[in-house]
């Protein structure tokens, strides 16, 4: 392929909004965003740093209910040099006041799941673009509610699933549209991360050292476990659906149908618990969500897509994809690809070669300003990708319908196993508008 004609510098428009083509998504265009920051736990920071790097881009406020993460986050403006950004706290509304008073372009949110939808709603209905951490809300209504404001506003909504933009991922989704795999019939992914040490704490270290959680920890333990507490789902389903996704078409030319869950008993966190501190309290729990889900997803094209939730046992981190066509296969936990008349029967090719081979020009292109912004470089083009469609006014690459679709597996998947993994309908964000849209996501030349 030549590499100099990878990109197409096309762009469509649907509902009024144009699409960026993967050319524009990363041009360089004049002017300074005002971006505010609602949660500057860890994560927020992580993406705080990432702004301070960057000269295209004014941090005017940000907005936490915690002094310890405010404290931390002025850490990071002082080692830079920076002109300290205006606060706001004082309780769960505090952001409410940031929107009002400031002149703002955009809102990076990364608080805790249950207030990401009415924050993001507030922001659009305040005019500015939105990149929310996952999930996008806790019910399904609040999806719909995300992309009702979304549509009325004409705010664009971008998850910021960062594993989209993995090296490895947009290798193969490449591949997939040089016609390597033939046609797609299955694909995998998921979230299989042993959090034991992400949700429990002393209060003193963010990660481990510890059994608490809830008011007696600090950072995510604070409130992520509580969830495993209370619901029995797939409740972290975007890094595995959000990248798949995208080599299915889904939302553009195809959608979801229906899905099932299935989970396991819960026995991970509480023997946790006891091997850590045995007689604590909190190994007596009775934690409801299972040690493992796994969800199946139909789509309109006759595709089957397998998720998995492991977050609660040993094991090395993984998230387990895996992409299948009727000349090829993909999987990230083989480390393997093989493609039928190129690879040698029944036997597995590095990935790595094939990786190298079909690697995407936009990470050979911004590898060395990506690397050391957090989890290989991901965090930097998720980021990357929203703040230069918010500085062209145009939609995010990721955009309302994907971000709610990846994310309402969970109350869904929450739902089918409350009765009895039951099949349930699918939801279509898109309202019909899945049938004409045009995958235009990191678009390539070979054919897309």
């Amino acid at each position: 392929m030549d590499r100099r004609n990878f990109i197409k510098s096309t762009a469509i428009t649907t509902a009024g909004i144009g699409v960026l083509s993967s050319t524009e998504l990363f041009a360089q265009t004049n002017g300074k965003i005002k971006i505010g920051f609602i949660g500057v736990g860890l994560r927020g920071r992580n993406h705080v740093q990432i702004a301070l790097n960057r000269d295209d881009l004014e941090i005017v406020a940000v907005c936490d209910t915690q002094e310890e993460s405010l404290a931390q986050c002025r850490k990071q403006f002082n080692a830079k040099g920076t002109k300290l950004p205006k606060e706001y706290t004082g309780g769960v509304d505090a952001y409410k006041k940031m929107l009002s008073n400031e002149k703002l372009d955009a809102v990076i949110i990364a608080t805790p799941w249950q207030f990401h939808k009415n924050q993001a709603i507030d922001a659009m209905k305040a005019g500015l673009y939105v990149g929310c951490e996952v999930i996008a809300g806790l019910t399904l209504q609040d999806h719909w509610d995300i992309v009702k404001a979304s549509e009325e506003t004409g705010k664009p909504y971008m998850t910021l699933e960062n594993v989209a933009f993995r090296r490895d991922v947009l290798a193969v989704l490449n591949m997939h549209r040089q016609g390597l795999f033939g046609e797609l019939l299955h694909l995998e992914g998921g979230y299989q991360h042993d959090l034991r040490e992400v949700l429990f704490n002393d209060g003193k270290a963010y990660y481990g050292h510890g059994v608490e959680y809830g008011p007696k920890a600090i950072s995510e333990a604070q409130w992520r476990t509580q969830f495993n507490i209370d619901q029995d789902g797939d409740l972290y389903p975007t890094h595995g659906l959000g990248p798949i996704m995208q080599f299915a078409d889904i939302n553009k030319g195809n959608r979801f149908t229906h899905i099932t869950s299935y989970s396991s008993k819960a026995r991970g966190l509480a023997a946790y618990v006891n091997k850590v501190s045995p007689g604590h309290p909190n190994g007596k729990i009775n934690y409801k969500n299972g040690d493992i889900t796994q969800t199946m997803l139909q789509c309109a094209n006759g595709e089957t897509m397998l998720l998995t939730h492991d977050t609660h046992l040993p094991r090395p981190y993984s998230i387990g994809f895996r992409v299948q066509g009727t000349d090829g296969i993909w999987m990230d936990v083989a480390k393997g690809i093989h493609i039928e008349g190129k690879s040698k029967p029944h036997t597995w090719d590095s990935a790595d070669e094939w990786v190298k081979k079909y690697d995407h020009p936009i990470w050979q292109k911004y590898e060395e300003v990506a690397n050391g912004s957090g989890h290989g470089g991901m965090d930097w083009f998720v980021f990357n990708a929203f703040i230069q469609a918010v500085k062209q006014k145009v939609q995010t690459p990721i955009d309302v319908y994907d971000s709610v679709t990846m994310s309402a597996v969970f109350p869904l998947s929450t739902e089918s196993i409350a009765k009895g993994n039951k099949t349930l309908e699918f939801p279509d964000f898109t309202k019909g508008k899945w049938k004409t849209k045009k995958n235009t996501f990191m678009l390539d030349d070979s054919g897309m």
